[in-house]
């Protein structure tokens, strides 16, 4: 779920690491559980120790329970070196028994060989799993992580900007009425500012551009089964009026600097320079978290809602979210999963619905879509699109590929050459 954390792992050194120290746990999963005094080492992400300690307290509880003298050591990871850090980690012989995972990361380890195999039908609710995160744990009709939680994004807007600039302090339903109000909400705030942004819409965004795309039916890449090789396929006129569409958005509402990425957008809008923001739902709490560059003074200003698309529809949102995962070099593998089991358990799912978080499958999703805190959200995931499932996708070249192909378009290249280019070198890179 976050973005460019994937360093490239050398698979000769990981394979062989894991070979040498492959899991050992058969000669332990035999004793009686109460004599079981192994160390379990779980990295989880911050996110967890911010938003849902009591969950990761009750857990270890229940797992106390049966196994007393196991020692769980929690250690929170945060995702700006998460990745580093796991693979050094991987290489030498300290490393974690279970890994949280967001899910652009997963297969670059599965494909590694650093992920143990899991037998889905050990936890709860696996039929019933979001497919965008059980899409980015299986390989091959493998499955080598649980999904978690999911995310989506989501329109995070200034109702006290909708409602002086447009009359109304609710987001539009459709794509046609909001650019409407975007005109009005412009031509109220810009009479003192030039530099204010009625939709802050990032150049180089490409989860946003690839959701137009999705939108008009488009795709990053496609498997060709006659070659058996995935193909770019941004230079569809599919793709390409997804582009253009989201091109001419950044053109005309980012009256700011277009070529910059997302990734302070909720900065801009606590500022109080644009009045909406197409970004996860969590980023709404952002705007307003004084501790963190976030202006207070907004609390009850800032609503999500669902992001009006093209055609008359919701724009399809990417799927974001976390998984977790035994590693292969784990020792005591079988304790992994059952600790990952009572984490993801229907009872602990509904601890995270009850914190408006998504849990990981679309039974205990279903009363999230009815509920106004979480509607927007929860109703974006159904229909959500995922990057291709591909060995390789998620290196960093290849997100570089999508957003040189869109700054290159702002600067003037035309949407033919530059998609043409782009899937050029999708094709080079994704089947390495």
């Amino acid at each position: 779920m976050k973005r460019k954390l994937i360093a490239a792992v050398g698979v000769a050194a990981m394979m062989s690491g894991i070979a040498a120290c492959g899991s050992d746990s058969g000669d332990n999963s035999a004793k009686d559980p109460k004599d079981r005094d192994e160390t379990l080492t779980v990295w989880l992400m911050v996110d967890a120790q911010s938003t849902w300690p009591e969950l990761v307290k009750d857990v270890n509880a229940q797992f106390k329970k049966k196994y007393p003298k196991v020692n769980v050591k929690v250690q929170y990871q945060q995702w700006a070196d998460k990745a580093k850090k796991l693979d050094t980690a991987l290489g030498g012989d300290k490393f974690p028994d279970v890994v949280e995972l967001g899910n652009t990361e997963t297969m670059q380890y599965i494909l590694n060989g650093a992920l143990a195999e899991i037998d889905p039908k050990k936890y709860d609710n696996s039929d019933t799993w979001i497919q965008g995160l059980k899409d980015t744990c299986s390989f091959e009709g493998k499955q080598y992580c649980v999904p978690y939680y999911a995310g989506a994004r989501v329109a995070i807007y200034n109702t006290e900007m909708f409602k002086k600039g447009s009359g109304s302090d609710k987001l539009p339903e459709t794509e046609a009425d909001l650019l409407k109000a975007l005109d009005k909400v412009q031509a109220e705030y810009t009479k003192k500012d030039k530099r204010f942004s009625s939709l802050y819409l990032p150049g180089r965004y490409w989860y946003a551009a690839m959701s137009y795309v999705a939108a008009y039916g488009g795709k990053i890449a496609e498997y060709d089964e006659g070659s058996k090789e995935w193909k770019g396929a941004l230079s569809s006129s599919e793709a390409k009026q997804g582009i253009e569409h989201f091109i001419d958005l950044v053109k005309k509402y980012n009256k700011a600097d277009q070529t910059k990425d997302e990734q302070d957008h909720a900065n801009v809008m606590a500022n109080e320079k644009a009045a909406l923001l197409y970004g996860n739902g969590w980023e709404a709490g952002s705007v307003i978290d004084g501790k963190n560059n976030g202006n207070p003074k907004l609390e009850g200003k800032i609503q999500v809602a669902g992001m009006p698309g093209p055609n008359g529809k919701a724009l399809p949102s990417f799927i974001g979210g976390s998984d977790l995962a035994v590693t292969g070099k784990s020792k005591v593998a079988d304790l992994g999963e059952e600790w990952i089991s009572l984490f993801t358990s229907e009872k602990s799912m509904e601890v995270l619905a009850g914190k408006n978080i998504l849990p990981n499958n679309t039974k205990q999703l279903e009363p999230l879509k009815s509920k106004p805190e979480t509607a927007p959200v929860a109703n974006a995931v159904p229909d959500a699109w995922f990057t291709p499932i591909a060995p390789g996708w998620t290196s960093i070249e290849k997100e570089e590929v999508l957003e040189n192909m869109l700054l290159s378009i702002l600067k003037g290249t035309s949407v033919d050459e530059a998609t043409k280019k782009a899937d050029d070198k999708i094709n080079e890179l994704i089947n390495k």
